[in-house]
């Protein structure tokens, strides 16, 4: 079996403000705190001597190739972002950035904000608009039924609330 992986695509280029500061922390961090500290850790442990049995230097090189892997994606990456900050000119109608709140065949509400696919992850609720429930939800308006294909079946949900952060 090979160890080879195609290239990923890349997402969608959107991003909130949020997300965007979020991300540019992370890479402010990893080069400026993180890798200095790690590089003077190698060097310690280079010091030493024997290189080939030494575990703190061995994982201290692994762990600047991680680093440094990540700063290029984030660097490449936040180079071609769009940053959304303006909500859309129509309010009624779901875009990127909205929160949507949801209705159930049973009743039950769950709330949604479309976001980038690079900050999907950082707090609950958050769905990338490259999932299938964010593309079915944008350029709807209020109250309209939209149908989501998931593993477990098709799913139903009425929009209920449409509303965009300040």
């Amino acid at each position: 079996m090979s160890r080879y992986r195609p290239p990923t695509t890349p997402g969608s280029r959107f991003i909130t403000p949020e997300g965007h500061a979020r991300l540019t922390r992370e890479l402010d961090e990893l080069w400026r705190v993180e890798r200095p500290r790690v590089t003077q850790a190698v060097s310690e442990a280079a010091a030493q001597g024997d290189r080939s049995e030494n575990a703190e230097y061995t994982y201290g090189k692994r762990r600047l190739r991680e680093i440094d892997s990540r700063v290029r994606f984030l660097r490449k990456r936040l180079e071609g972002m769009v940053v959304v900050a303006q909500p859309p000119a129509d309010l009624s109608r779901v875009f990127f950035g909205a929160w949507v709140t949801l209705e159930d065949d049973a009743g039950e509400q769950v709330r949604h904000r479309i976001v980038g696919p690079d900050e999907f992850d950082l707090a609950p609720g958050y769905v990338s608009m490259d999932a299938p429930l964010a593309r079915a939800l944008l350029g709807k308006h209020l109250d309209d039924e939209v149908r989501v294909q998931t593993p477990a079946g098709e799913r139903c949900y009425v929009i209920t609330d449409i509303e965009y952060p300040r």
